[in-house]
């Protein structure tokens, strides 16, 4: 079993303010995270080379025989055959960046350092296609395939619990129940993608959901949800209203009425009562949205593009968004009218005016937030979102 090590290369900077809490490599990107996907497909664990002040929460495993890969790029069967292929000084390269390559412990610490590594030979993936994160859209743009792809891998050859009689059920071959899943008087339509339930699930009465979507252990779906697929909503999460071509990456809700769609929303984010999100221009135009790497708005070239929200994030009653808003981590916003389509981190305010979130009380929000999930706000947690805190206030 080899060793297997994720690297964040300069779209972790893209992927912000997603990746300011994480590996590029943590994010859900269907049922699964990159790693967790990595990990199923080769059979092995993963860990990490990411930014120096996340180390101690995703620390690096280093041995005499590795195979470091890309971190923003998703695994396919093609690449994962290639991959578990790859003989010792071995790389595979796209266009002169480095996919994946089988290291020793000397030219690890030598790729570490920047060094050049003459012994490596490198084979170009000219005719093997495969999906690399540069955005944080792009999260959703291939959210059906991913879903796709995660469904089959994770039913394969197992057999789904089953749904009581009294929900109205459409393509009920394309729905896979966990152990501990609840779902009463629902209305489940499959018929255009695949619909995965995960453990101790919880769907009330009312809700109706169209694939292809998949829901995390442990999460809620209120009374009369309307989910369109493609929607990843990760573990742990309260879903109401109208959501569609979302993902939730985990311990976030949006419980109640509002629209949100074509939306990326990080771990333990509330959307307050009414919270509602545009995610189409007016004029019809393509959306431009705030590029962390140029400090500028960019052309995202898509149409539909929503709210991007870093982790602890807060929106207030009835608070809406403009379409392509980008909000960082632990922003606290309210009030009535549209807050800027960038919101620094830590920030607190909205339309009237920002101003800086204290950092104390934003920690002890986090703090109080975790403990109703019964999980501990660490020290690993402290010092990680100090320092987001640090690096962001060039933005405040």
């Amino acid at each position: 079993m080899r060793n297997i090590i994720l690297f964040d290369d300069e779209s972790r900077v893209q992927m912000l303010p997603l990746s300011y809490t994480r590996p590029v490599a943590e994010l859900r990107t269907g049922i699964f995270t990159i790693r967790e996907r990595w990990e199923k497909l080769l059979k092995s664990k993963a860990s990490y080379i990411t930014a120096e002040y996340l180390g101690q929460r995703y620390p690096m495993v280093l041995e005499d025989d590795n195979t470091v890969i890309n971190g923003a790029v998703m695994p396919n069967d093609r690449l994962v055959k290639l991959i578990e292929q790859l003989e010792p000084n071995e790389a595979l390269m796209d266009e002169g960046n480095l996919i994946a390559a089988r290291l020793n412990r000397g030219q690890f610490e030598r790729l570490i350092r920047d060094e050049s590594i003459e012994e490596i030979s490198g084979l170009e993936l000219s005719d093997t296609p495969f999906i690399q994160l540069n955005y944080p859209w792009d999260l959703f743009l291939y959210l059906r395939a991913t879903i796709e792809y995660d469904y089959n891998l994770i039913t394969r050859g197992r057999t789904s619990q089953s749904l009581p009689s009294n929900n109205q059920v459409i393509a009920g071959d394309n729905i896979f129940l966990e152990e501990g899943a609840q779902v009463s008087c629902a209305i489940l339509n499959a018929q255009s993608g695949p619909i995965y339930i995960g453990k101790n699930v919880h769907i009330m009465e009312g809700a109706i959901i169209r694939g292809p979507v998949t829901i995390g252990e442990g999460s809620t779906i209120k009374m009369g949800a309307q989910i369109y697929g493609p929607t990843a909503i990760g573990p742990d999460c309260k879903v109401g209203g109208e959501v569609k071509e979302v993902v939730m990456l985990g311990h976030s809700n949006k419980a109640h009425d509002g629209f949100l769609g074509n939306s990326i929303i990080g771990e333990w984010c509330n959307l307050g009562a009414g919270t509602t999100v545009s995610n189409l221009k007016n004029n019809y135009s393509t959306v431009r949205m705030w590029d962390y790497g140029t400090k500028s708005m960019r052309d995202t070239g898509i149409q539909f593009l929503g709210l991007v929200m870093g982790d602890h994030s807060k929106a207030g009653i009835q608070s809406t968004f403009n379409t392509g808003t980008i909000v960082g981590v632990g922003a606290n916003l309210f009030g009535d009218g549209l807050p800027p389509k960038f919101v620094p981190s830590f920030s607190w305010g909205g339309a009237a005016g920002l101003t800086t979130h204290r950092i104390d009380e934003a920690l002890n929000t986090a703090k109080r937030v975790m403990a109703r999930r019964d999980i501990s706000f660490s020290a690993e947690d402290d010092a990680i979102l100090r320092k987001v805190f640090e690096l962001s206030e060039i933005h405040r």
